[in-house]
């Protein structure tokens, strides 16, 4: 069904069918985007209340809780829809607040200036942003510090140019965004040993590459001159017994995607990149969400193109799995690796569904 596009339509009401089928099965991430109006109460909800559903004949939708009023209806008391917006600005200000303080800031602090208890703040920013409110400024500031790495003259400029505290500070924090130390970084790779290999599966040839840390690249129909492009400069060596159990691994999430393995990854991102990704990770195996679902659940319902390019961006096929997003009308948009490998995963997965 294909989603309304708030952004050139916000004058309409919802289209009908949709925001019954999100306000049925009580769609969390669509709160604050429309809400439901009962007829026969005068009430307005948002989608995930959870009191009992009415008539499909019964329900009125509006895109905001203004219209809903203007048409003589009234908050529900149960799930007060009214908050939502409130919820929604407090958490703009936080990311606003975190992005602008020069040292990092407490979920006290942070807490006290929107007005909110720490613990209800922690979860309406995590549930928002799909991150909690350290983890944002961690990586926020380690996205301050690879991009200082690549200007600054020296590590030590880049890591106070950040807006660390210390060196030893931003080697405890960026270590898992930038998957190696930072002078690795800044010099394409140096010293950094990355293992790859190419292997044969039941979708064609698959390179999986690995640090120390885990893999950083799963893709098809390439071979280690796309590692060379992203680090120039690292130590790059073919097979090893270290790869063994990443690439056994690898093989299942490909063959039995149903009972995905758990395998370290060593991937960076932006926030929101990082969000996306944790978010594609949730979809289950044989099933599948729209560009529009995915930036929703996030909490950025109007970042539709920003959550295609993320997808777009991940850097680790399958197990990151980008190939469960297709597109509002149902068709499969695109896929780094050919539309016929990417139904062909999608068939993979539905096969073995229909198997449990």
């Amino acid at each position: 069904m294909k989603m309304p596009n708030i952004l050139t339509e916000p004058s309409s009401e919802p289209d009908a069918d949709w925001a019954f089928d999100a306000f049925d099965r009580r769609d969390r991430t669509l709160d604050g985007q429309f809400i439901g109006a009962v007829k026969t109460t005068g009430i307005y909800c948002k989608p995930s209340c959870p009191a009992r559903r009415p008539l499909r004949k019964n329900v009125a939708f509006f895109w905001r809780v203004e219209d809903a009023r203007a048409a003589g209806y009234r908050a529900c008391m149960r799930c007060k829809p009214d908050e939502v917006g409130r919820d929604r600005e407090a958490i703009i200000a936080a990311l606003k607040s975190i992005e602008e303080a020069e040292h990092t800031m407490s979920l006290e602090d942070l807490a006290a200036a929107v007005n909110y208890a720490p613990h209800h703040f922690h979860r309406l920013f995590k549930r928002d942003t799909g991150v909690t409110p350290a983890a944002y400024a961690r990586s926020l500031q380690a996205k301050r510090a690879a991009a200082a790495l690549d200007n600054e003259g020296t590590v030590t400029q880049a890591i106070y140019a950040a807006g660390y505290s210390g060196p030893s500070r931003f080697y405890a924090n960026t270590k898992g965004h930038l998957g190696m130390t930072p002078s690795a970084w800044k010099n394409g790779g140096a010293g950094v040993e990355i293992r790859w290999a190419v292997v044969d599966t039941i979708l064609g040839k698959m390179l999986l590459a690995a640090t120390a840390t885990g893999i950083c690249r799963l893709s098809f129909d390439e071979d280690e001159t796309a590692l060379q492009r992203r680090f120039p400069n690292a130590d790059i060596m073919f097979g090893g017994s270290a790869l063994e159990h990443l690439i056994t691994g690898a093989i299942a999430a490909i063959e039995n995607p149903a009972q995905m393995p758990d395998l370290p990854l060593d991937v960076a991102g932006t926030v929101f990149q990082q969000a996306i990704w944790n978010e594609l990770k949730r979809i289950p195996a044989g099933e599948t969400r729209t560009y529009a679902d995915i930036a929703a659940a996030v909490g950025s319902p109007n970042a539709v193109r920003a959550a295609g390019s993320a997808n777009g961006a991940n850097n680790v096929a399958v197990l990151i799995p980008c190939h469960r997003v297709i597109r509002s009308d149902g068709t499969l948009g695109g896929y780094a690796y050919g539309l016929e490998r990417k139904q062909a995963l999608l068939d993979k997965e539905r096969a073995q569904e229909r198997l449990l």
